[in-house]
Order: structure tokens, then sequence, then C-alpha cells
């Protein structure tokens, strides 16, 4: 018998706004994405794509129909269940959401501090082996402020990925990155979901990087449509620097 979905939605629908403002952005939407698959979303901005990351990343309650993500059914959860699902979940958004006061170095460790049975001295070595793949060995000890914005963009990368997540959320994680490092990145994703059997849930209107998917989604006015299944071409070395 196979492993239980890392995501399995059923029915999802969401609404913002109320009265005459009221607005469905998600309808009906059924997805199952396995332990250790690539999938990536595509679709025109304003569609529900980041809507639904933030539904099965537990930061919005479910308003109608099941979410179960990583064995936990999301529609009535309560907020302690959310936040502790959430040490589970790797999640990369746009904003980087860096602190401004912290290194790169001590940033990534924030993620490594999800991981209990490490010690300081293990969870340090662990952000540094993790900014090198992102190719930011040079950078560790710089502040935000002195990162360009691909730059602040592989940090949170790195940060998601020190906290050994059974599941990755990204929201356009290479759009910051030229194509060499978009690239990379790509591929480490992919990586981290063949070695260690992480579901990835990727939205993306980036092309370099479609064919490190299992499979591809396109959304559409909140409606969820297969966009086809991608062959996934061998995977480069990645340089660690």
């Amino acid at each position: 018998m196979g492993s239980p979905a890392a995501i399995h939605l059923e029915g999802l629908s969401h609404w913002f706004g109320s009265g005459g403002m009221r607005r469905q952005v998600l309808q009906g939407v059924d997805l199952t994405v396995a332990p250790g698959e690539v999938v990536l979303l595509t679709g025109p901005s304003g569609c529900g794509k980041t809507t639904l990351l933030t539904l099965v990343g537990a930061l919005r309650q479910v308003q109608a129909g099941s979410v179960q993500v990583l064995g936990c059914q999301l529609a009535g959860a309560s907020r302690r269940d959310r936040q502790r699902l959430r040490r589970s979940i790797g999640m990369i958004f746009q904003g980087h959401n860096l602190l401004r006061c912290l290194t790169a170095e001590q940033n990534v460790q924030m993620g490594s501090d999800l991981l209990p049975a490490l010690g300081y001295r293990a969870r340090r070595d662990q952000a540094r082996e993790w900014l090198r793949a992102v190719g930011l060995g040079d950078q560790l000890h710089k502040l935000p402020h002195d990162l360009s914005g691909g730059q602040k963009q592989r940090v949170a990368i790195a940060r998601a990925l020190a906290a050994h997540p059974r599941l990755l959320l990204a929201d356009e994680p290479t759009a910051a990155l030229d194509s060499r490092s978009g690239r990379e990145v790509a591929e480490l994703l992919r990586r981290l979901a063949r070695d260690n059997g992480c579901a990835v849930l990727m939205v993306t209107h980036d092309p370099r990087i479609l064919d490190v998917a299992d499979r591809l989604l396109r959304m559409e006015d909140g409606h969820l449509e297969e966009g086809g299944a991608p062959a996934v071409q061998p995977l480069a070395t990645l340089a660690v620097e």
C-alpha cells in the first residue's frame, strides 16, 4: 500500500469580501500530490494560485471543502493544529520575509532551529551548507540590505529547506533569479523531492524550469486543470562553493 498523499483536496472553494463585493476565487478544486512529487502550477495573475498555496500551507482558514495536508484535516482545524502542521511545511513566497537584523546565515539558521534534535553548531553548519547549495557560500555574514533581490530570494529558499520540510510550497521562487541561478534552484528542489520524499507544489510563470515537474497544472478563474506530464530531464550537478 502506497504512502498517504501529502496533499489531498476535495471541493475546495474560497471567497473574499462580503455582501455585494463577495467574490469566489477558488471553485471546487480537487488535487492530490504524492510524497516526492513535484507539481508546477501556472495561470494568469489573480486566478487563485497564491490563495491555494496559503490554504494548503495552513495560513488561512478553510471555508468550504476538504483540505488534508500531511494527514491533517484543515477544515475546522484549530489555530494550534495549524501552527503545529506548519512546522512540517517549507514556504517560499515572493516577499522574502527575511529578518533585517539577522545575517544571511542567521536567517537560514532559523529554519534549522525547527529541528529540536540538533545542537547550535549542527544548526549553524546546516545553514552554511544550504547557503552554499544555493550559491551564497560567500555571503554568509551579509545583512539583507546588503544583498540583491535575487540573493534575498535564495536566502529565503535556503531557510525553507533548512527545516527539512515534508512539503514545500513555493510562489514564484525563481522569478528574481537569472537563468543559471533559477535553473540551479529548480533542480535543487527536484533533488529534495527525489531524495527526501518531500512533496513540492510550486506556482511559476518561468518556462525555463517546467521540465523539472512531474505534473503541470493550470488554474483559470479558480478552476484547476491538468496541464500535462513533462518528461523530467536528468538533473545537473549543483556547483557548491
